[in-house]
């Protein structure tokens, strides 16, 4: 928590774009902010919904450091707000502390990806079992 800074975002911030440099991360505090994948021609898909004491972004600890998805905060949002290069040199100087976060970071991604492979479920099953 050393690291952290507290930041406020209003209701529609968007909060970092799919493709831009990824050099911070968050932990809400209060508040919910959606994640979404960009569509060309249609406003974007909502992937997950991340609200108090979750993590908004893994980009940051993954080379080439670019953001996977979109995010937008849908209520009004409280946050610490962690630099990931600090952080990053900080995994590398402590190899325990890099193993926690590390490891924390993979549970997140794997409890971000079931999720959303449950949700494509729930969208396209039924249409797969009325079409055959």
């Amino acid at each position: 928590m050393s690291q952290a800074r507290e930041v406020n975002f209003p209701e529609g911030a968007r909060i970092f774009e799919e493709g831009a440099r990824a050099e911070a991360f968050w932990i809400v505090r209060s508040g919910t902010v959606t994640l979404q994948i960009p569509l060309p021609t249609r406003r974007p898909a909502p992937v997950e919904n991340i609200g108090p004491g979750e993590l908004v972004g893994w980009s940051w600890l993954f080379p080439p450091y670019t953001w996977q998805l979109s995010a937008e905060a849908m209520t009004p949002v409280r946050s610490y707000e962690f630099d990931a290069t600090s952080v990053r040199m900080l995994m590398d100087a402590d190899p325990a502390f890099g193993s926690a976060v590390g490891h924390w970071v993979g549970r997140v991604l794997a409890l971000r990806l079931h999720q959303t492979r449950t949700r494509l479920i729930d969208l396209y099953a039924p249409r797969i079992a009325t079409a055959g």
